[in-house]
């Protein structure tokens, strides 16, 4: 079960949900790709163990990088109600983050050229007194900050 689903006050709707983006197992990926570079060289070459070990210690910390990303995205939960924003991460440790709707002052979005093209970026939201801390990262930055200003 969802953490938002644990914690809706009665009457409350959400209205939007996010995770973080795939963008995040990126490192992961490049990981990858050396990896099978280095065992292909290896390979081809047939003489070199060095290539063939080196190929094998980068997938064991790609297939980490991999596993850690994974871990990150799943436990972490973005979403806007009809009332609040709600920010989650972590599995044992939680750290959650609430923002009542009548405190938002404004809610700024940071893409990059590559976010852009794939949807993801940062959003800051600045509310009365102090603001949430970034969220970094975020699929479809652009609809969480509508879900948030229109209200």
């Amino acid at each position: 079960m969802k953490y938002i689903q644990k914690i809706l006050q009665p009457g409350e709707k959400v209205i939007f949900s996010s995770t973080l983006s795939w963008a995040i197992y990126l490192p992961s990926i490049i990981l990858w790709l050396v990896a099978l570079a280095l065992l292909v060289t290896g390979i081809a070459l047939e003489r070199s163990a060095i290539g063939q070990s080196a190929g094998g210690i980068v997938a064991l910390f790609a297939a980490y990088s991999g596993l850690k990303a994974w871990f990150r995205r799943w436990t972490t939960e973005i979403d806007v109600t009809d009332r609040r924003v709600v920010y989650k991460r972590g599995f044992i440790r939680r750290h959650t983050v609430e923002m009542n709707m009548d405190k938002i002052e404004s809610v700024d979005v940071d893409q990059s050229l590559i976010g852009r093209l794939f949807d993801y970026g940062d959003v800051i939201i600045r509310g009365t007194g102090a603001g949430i801390e970034p969220l970094r990262g975020i699929d479809s930055p652009l609809a969480f900050r509508n879900a948030v200003t229109a209200r």
